[in-house]
């Protein structure tokens, strides 16, 4: 079978180029990305035991009528940075839109079954438990999670012509060769690994925030693919819920004179809530790798820093 996977030299894609061996029935690997980032490195030595081709295409503009009829595409090709997202709001709205649409139409057209990838940050209701089925918890805080929710409601209002599955995944962390460093978990431990301060907003430092580790973003992939499941459902996708504080304790036992800096200026999002993964628990998949091994990784990646 064929797998099309869009942004693949991203934090995401290339952990799943690394890993994609290991879904057996994926004999075939189609790899889109504009390398916008300059991430040449995810397509090094590729496993010679599946057979990949590489395509320098921006999703945004050109469509993907070009490409033969594959069975499953993972749409990772986005502009992800939320909190960077509010300087460039038009930008990222035309950006993510239009490959949103081009790779709706194109799985339309080609029967193709999609794993599409949402974001928890489309919660912004200050609430102890929030699950996929209240809609009076969707408040998006940012134009990156204001696009995320037009790209599921697009899903579902063509949920008759197209097998699909979202996933709200929770913010991610681990190593890959196409990682970056804006994201919290990656961005406090490249800080640290530089002896810098960890630039906290106050009222955060206790608050409940969701995360996935790119293990557990991996077993979501595979799971779906393994076992042909394409519903048109929603789910979390997380491995845990911890506050700030609780990460930062979790640096510290690998950066032990990691320092932190409360900051007055807000960062978007600060709400407080734990999300429910029941719904993914219930389909038969339970996802609990160590968000702290990612740190450790992460951390002795950038263990050569010496100041």
């Amino acid at each position: 079978m064929k797998l099309l996977i869009t942004g693949a030299c991203g934090h995401i894609g290339s952990f799943i180029i690394d890993q994609v061996n290991k879904i057996k029935k994926i004999k075939e690997v189609l790899l889109i990305d504009n390398f916008n980032s300059h991430r040449y490195s995810t397509l090094f030595n590729l496993n010679k035991n599946r057979k990949f081709s590489f395509y320098n295409l921006d999703l945004s503009r050109f469509s993907l009528k070009k490409f033969k009829k594959v069975d499953y595409v993972i749409h990772c090709a986005s502009m992800t940075n939320a909190q960077g997202s509010f300087s460039v709001k038009n930008e990222m709205f035309r950006n993510n839109i239009s490959c949103m649409k081009n790779v709706l139409n194109y799985c339309i057209k080609n029967k193709s079954k999609l794993i599409h990838i949402s974001s928890t940050s489309v919660y912004g209701k200050q609430v102890k438990i929030v699950n996929e089925d209240d809609q009076s918890l969707l408040k998006p805080q940012s134009p990156y999670a204001e696009i995320k929710l037009l790209e599921e409601k697009m899903l579902n209002k063509n949920k008759k012509k197209i097998n699909f599955m979202t996933f709200r995944f929770g913010t991610i962390a681990g190593v890959s060769k196409g990682m970056r460093f804006h994201t919290a978990i990656n961005k406090f431990c490249f800080n640290a690994a530089l002896n810098e301060k960890i630039h906290i907003y106050k009222t955060a430092y206790k608050q409940y925030r969701p995360y996935l580790s790119l293990k557990d973003a991996f077993k979501v992939f595979k799971f779906c693919i393994d076992k042909n499941i394409f519903n048109n459902q929603v789910y979390n996708a997380l491995s845990g819920n911890f506050t700030v504080k609780e990460i930062i304790q979790m640096i510290k036992k690998y950066k032990k004179k990691t320092s932190i800096k409360f900051v007055k200026t807000e960062i978007m999002n600060q709400l407080s809530y734990h999300v429910d993964n029941k719904k993914l628990n219930n389909l038969g998949l339970r996802l609990s790798s160590p968000i702290e091994k990612d740190i450790k990784d992460t951390i002795r990646l950038l263990s050569g820093l010496k100041y």
